[in-house]
């Protein structure tokens, strides 16, 4: 059952739970989707890149998105993602989630090959949209992931035509970028926040006016998100920026800068920066909690035992200020997380 595409709210970019021989876990995906609709989410997004979409062979992309389809039954709406470094691909992608019920494709920017802005609307989005008729497109950009960035220009060009591209997923970092949107593109495009730390700052700027964020912390804390982003779109400022606080150990941890020693041949040790991408943290956490989510699917691994330690920590810190924000796991999960935070076997079990 198709849900209109509402570009405001919470919109949880979906993990996807994989069993311990690889296989995608469709149980736990129900439970993860239940679970967020319970807590008030606006929609759901599957198969984004959250959801380890490079990773996934295409019949499990789209057995991710008919599933998600199947298990909003019509609750709230889900924003497949259908983008690649192949615009065939994104082609044939974007015309099955729209087969599936999905309210709107989530196309992400053509990672690796970086083609120029000119090309990625020309022959990309463009191709995408007169190829994959009568499903919105929302572009998301994030230059830090995929070496390529379309420019507010180029966007704003798109959005000529506001039904076929009515949103955008912002994950520049840049705020003067994200003004160039508003800007060039008008009132009408509703700039989504791809990066839940900068949510709040990109709603309360008059030259962004940002109307929500697709997350990913709202896997573990759908419910206080929510919250936030119902409070500053009231325009309750301190309401927002209170739930905010709270939850910025969350925000810190998308991803997970940790110092770790490798031993060279030689017998030197030296220090090495390992950066633990998004999903990695918010899957560690989410398997640490006891949501059943499974490990990440190569190349993405293990933490070490430091990063899984400042993901318990975080999670610590926020149970014991405001427990009400984790506390629906329980329920949905059938788990204590008092249990689950003091036990040094589970964190550890995480750990490379």
């Amino acid at each position: 059952m198709s849900v209109a595409f509402q570009p405001y709210g919470v919109w949880t970019a979906l993990v996807t739970p994989f069993k311990e021989d690889g296989q995608i876990d469709l149980d736990a995906f129900k439970r993860t989707v239940d679970f967020q609709i319970a807590e008030g989410i606006t929609g759901i997004v599957p198969a984004g890149t959250t959801g380890e979409s490079p990773s996934l062979r295409w019949s499990e992309h789209n057995l991710v998105i008919e599933e998600g389809v199947a298990f909003a039954d019509g609750r709230v709406g889900v924003l497949a993602g259908t983008g690649s470094n192949s615009t065939e691909e994104a082609i044939e992608a974007t015309r099955h989630a729209q087969q599936a019920g999905a309210s709107a494709a989530l196309v992400v920017d053509c990672y690796y090959n970086a083609p120029s802005s000119l090309e990625l609307r020309t022959e990309y989005y463009e191709c995408i949209a007169d190829n994959a008729p009568g499903i919105p497109i929302v572009p998301y950009i994030i230059p830090g992931r995929c070496g390529t960035e379309m420019s507010a220009a180029d966007l704003a060009i798109l959005h000529n035509d506001p039904t076929r591209f009515p949103a955008v997923k912002q994950a520049t970092g840049n705020i003067d970028r994200m003004r160039l949107d508003r800007e060039y593109c008008g009132t009408e495009l509703a700039i989504m926040s791809g990066d839940d730390d900068m949510t709040l700052t990109m709603m309360k700027d008059e030259q962004i006016r940002a109307s929500g964020v697709i997350s990913v912390m709202s896997n573990i804390a759908p419910g206080a998100l929510s919250r936030m982003v119902k409070a500053m779109r009231a325009s309750d400022r301190t309401t927002a920026d209170k739930i905010a606080a709270q939850l910025a150990p969350l925000f810190k941890l998308v991803g997970c800068k940790i110092l770790s020693t490798r031993r060279l041949k030689d017998g030197r040790s030296v220090q090495v920066e390992d950066r633990f991408r998004n999903p990695v943290p918010v899957k560690t956490m989410m398997a640490g909690l006891g949501m059943g989510v499974g490990a990440c699917r190569r190349p993405l691994g293990m933490m070490t035992p430091a990063g899984v330690e400042a993901c318990r920590a975080a999670l610590r810190s926020i149970h014991d200020a405001t427990p009400e924000i984790l506390s629906p796991i329980e329920a949905a999960f059938g788990v204590k997380i008092a249990e689950r935070l003091g036990n040094d076997d589970v964190w550890a079990a995480l750990a490379r």
